[in-house]
């Protein structure tokens, strides 16, 4: 059995436990023991990265080709077609794809990253037939938002249906694009809509995802999606939190720039209090999640508050100074947590 260094430090330690308290005989400790290999090079990491690039590659290659003018007028001549055609087309594309996922990942499951690739080239087909269908309606509205809409229903029926987290994410992206741009068209693209900015209704918006996600955690089918759909809410919450503590509920930036940094402070306490809320529910529940997102935007939130209050009253070299004291002091207690971590795993168990 090949495992990292640090998995085959904890299993090794749990069959001595088990020797030790007499559950299984030296003899089977042994020969348990025997069967791990430490695998020092994370090859999982290497594939992921190499399908994520291998992705990105033809995106590029895609949108190299289109840029090309020769290139391009040479795929004009040939998708002369009306849009219905061309989304029924890339429709089929997409169809073919989420199949040929689907009959990969039952032959060999093991290999996630390159199913959940051919995937991500389903959810780009499935994207442009969506973009095509919106040109065939087009009526000249301006309400796209509802292609965004249809995007959302589209992704969340694949990701269900095909277990996907990543086609899953897709439709949470979507989902919060349509609010953004529904919200825009019902206020006539004006900065407020109800009396709140962008990045306040998208407070309001990550704040009920992130509710949504918690809900999920004991549901039978959306148990699958709950950590997936809790990132994407805390992200939607938090980088929405951290904009309103710098602009407030401004959505013009002249009357932003004749406001004093001092009258935003209430939204900087409301920053705070969320990441302590996600603080504490990440040590009461053993959440990584909600407890790396409250430590990392609460450090966020104090290093913003330091440059808006000390940036122009502060001569730069002590400003510096103390900014590089302050990660120094960070990074001694983290390397000390290191290597107590280091010592734990090197210490032999006690009975």
């Amino acid at each position: 059995m090949k495992l990292p260094r640090k998995q085959a430090i904890v299993v090794r330690e749990a069959i001595e436990r088990w020797k030790q308290d007499g559950v299984i005989p030296d003899t089977q400790a042994a020969s348990l023991a025997e069967t791990i290999e430490v695998q020092y090079f994370d090859w999982r990491k290497l594939a992921k990265y190499s399908f994520w690039i291998a992705l990105f590659s033809i995106v590029s290659s895609v949108s190299a080709a289109l840029s090309d003018r020769m290139l391009r007028d040479l795929l004009e001549v040939l998708f002369q077609a009306p849009a219905t055609v061309k989304c029924a087309a890339l429709s089929l594309v997409a169809a073919g794809l989420y199949r040929w996922g689907l009959v990969k990942r039952q032959q060999a499951p093991d290999k996630v990253y390159r199913n959940e690739a051919i995937f991500f080239l389903g959810v780009l087909a499935t994207a442009g037939a969506i973009s095509q269908l919106g040109v065939a309606l087009d009526t000249g509205s301006g309400h796209f938002s509802l292609l965004l809409l249809l995007s959302f229903l589209t992704y969340a029926v694949l990701g269900v249906m095909l277990g996907s987290n990543l086609i899953w994410v897709f439709s949470l992206a979507s989902l919060g694009g349509w609010m953004g741009t529904e919200t825009g068209y019902m206020s006539g693209w004006g900065a407020y809509y109800l009396g709140m900015n962008y990045p306040l209704r998208f407070v309001l918006f990550g704040g009920l995802l992130t509710g949504c996600a918690l809900a999920l955690e004991t549901h039978q089918i959306g148990q699958r999606f709950f950590r997936s759909t809790l990132v994407m809410g805390l992200l939607y919450l938090f980088i929405a939190l951290w904009i309103m503590s710098i602009f407030g509920n401004y959505g013009d930036m002249h009357a932003w720039e004749r406001v004093k940094q001092i009258e935003l402070f209430h939204w900087s306490i409301l920053f705070g209090a969320v990441a302590g809320w996600a603080i504490f529910h990440g040590l009461r529940h053993d959440n990584d999640i909600t407890k790396g997102f409250g430590l990392t935007f609460l450090g966020i939130n104090l290093y913003t508050r330091f440059f808006e209050l000390f940036w122009d009253n502060l001569h730069k070299a002590i400003f510096f100074a103390l900014l590089g004291l302050s990660f120094w002091y960070i990074g001694s207690k983290a390397e000390s947590i290191w290597n107590l971590g280091k010592r734990e795993e090197r210490s032999p168990l006690k009975a």
